[in-house]
């Protein structure tokens, strides 16, 4: 029986020659990420246990992205105690303010990992990786603490559901629209502890940007991972810019699937989840009615640079609807600093738009958004839980940065034209 792309990896990780579904292995990690929230936990564990030094210093890495610039005290005391570690045991991928970016940003933009990786992350939308072609997965801070003392960790291998994806997305529409829809289609647990594997001729016509936004969102239908196929358009995004050689797996053709989805990108519509699920989709033209408090458009899900240039052909001027707020975060310093040259800033501030340093802020109800009772915000972010962005009253709608950024001109969910 052949393997499917996760299980090559994985195989190849563990040393193995092959490997099946539910098979119990030991894997050699590339990659160790933790961030400022995480990592502490993860510190404490690993001092607990014994351990005085990390496995490889040139493979963990700590971004400093949910409370930095620090929000309080606490923030800065987490923010201190990685500060320490990383410099302690000469952590070279540690990103602080004025380098640091939205962790899942920022990583394959600086070229931290590239295809056929192993990569954990003590933050659950670790699986982001996935569209690079490598194998990545969140995991608590114990494990962190034990990826980054021995640069292994225990994995239950996954079986797969594969995603055919043929034609190409209308021009209003992005990969946020397509896992949105996905998610719809097989809900928040359609995928427990499965690999979604994405493949089909369709894929070509994604972009870096699509992909890792669609990976990202693997977590929201409970997958283990969620990973692409390594196509002309990964390696030219991965020329020049990763650390080390990408290693190229393919799925067998005799690979065994749970199940297999046919997904036509061209049926593809705006897409929102309402509350307070991602499961629970509707097509954004059937929402008009409901009024809007706040949008974001950022967030490790969908803060990259085309969702910045997005953002800026539709507010571009134009004028944010009085009384919404809205807020934009680019995902990392390069995103920011790239807006600012192009004269997105300047746009998105004569349109009534505040824009905030890289972080994770709002998207977990951290700061710099914080919902009151009562009030809804339509968010390029990944979750919509109760609570999720504030008080437990208020409402998270989930969307593409062009209906996000369509709503904030009218103050009502806006299905988005050509964009």
């Amino acid at each position: 029986m052949g393997m499917t792309l996760t299980q090559k990896i994985l195989a190849a990780h563990a040393g193995l020659e092959s490997v099946t579904a539910g098979q119990l292995i030991n894997a050699k990690l590339d990659i160790v990420l933790g961030n400022d929230i995480t990592t502490p936990v993860a510190v404490n564990e690993f001092k607990k246990a014994g351990f005085d030094k990390v496995f490889d210093k040139d493979r963990v890495a700590i971004v400093l992205d949910h409370f930095v610039p620090n929000k309080d005290i606490k923030a800065a005391e987490q923010s201190k105690q990685c500060r320490e570690f990383a410099c302690s045991h000469c952590v070279s991928h540690f990103y602080d303010v004025g380098k640091m970016g939205i962790e899942h940003a920022l990583l394959p933009e600086q070229g931290v990992v590239t295809a056929g990786d192993c990569i954990i992350g003590a933050d659950s939308h670790t699986c982001t990786y996935g569209a690079l072609g490598a194998f990545s997965t969140g995991v608590g801070s114990t494990d962190m603490a034990a990826g980054m003392a021995t640069g292994t960790a225990w994995f239950k291998v996954p079986s797969s559901i594969k995603f055919i994806l043929k034609n190409k997305l209308p021009s209003n529409c992005s990969g946020k629209d397509v896992i949105l829809t996905i998610i719809g289609m097989i809900g928040v647990d359609g995928a427990l502890y499965k690999s979604m594997e994405f493949t089909g001729d369709g894929v070509a016509s994604l972009s870096m940007d699509d992909r890792l936004c669609i990976c990202n969102m693997a977590i929201e239908a409970g997958a283990k991972n969620g990973i692409f196929p390594v196509d002309e358009v990964t390696k030219a995004y991965m020329n020049g810019r990763c650390e080390r050689p990408p290693v190229v797996y393919e799925a067998d053709a005799d690979a065994e699937y749970e199940k297999v989805f046919d997904i036509d990108l061209s049926e593809i519509v705006p897409t929102v989840a309402c509350p307070h699920l991602p499961e629970n989709t509707h097509p954004a033209s059937e929402l008009s009615d409901i009024k809007i408090d706040q949008v974001v458009i950022g967030s490790c899900t969908n803060g990259r640079m085309e969702d910045m240039e997005t953002a800026y052909r539709i507010l571009n001027g134009n004028k944010v609807a009085d009384g919404v707020r809205c807020i934009i975060i680019p995902g990392t310093m390069q995103i920011l600093r790239e807006c600012v040259e192009n004269g997105y800033y300047t746009a998105f501030i004569d349109a009534g738009a505040v824009v905030s340093t890289p972080t994770c802020g709002p998207c977990l109800g951290g700061y710099m958004g914080i919902l009151a009772a009562g009030e809804r915000c339509i968010a390029t972010t990944n979750r919509n839980f109760v609570g999720r962005m504030g008080h437990v009253e208020s409402e998270v709608y989930l969307a593409s940065p062009a209906t996000a950024a369509a709503s904030a001109l009218t103050g009502y969910i806006t299905e988005p034209k050509e964009v």
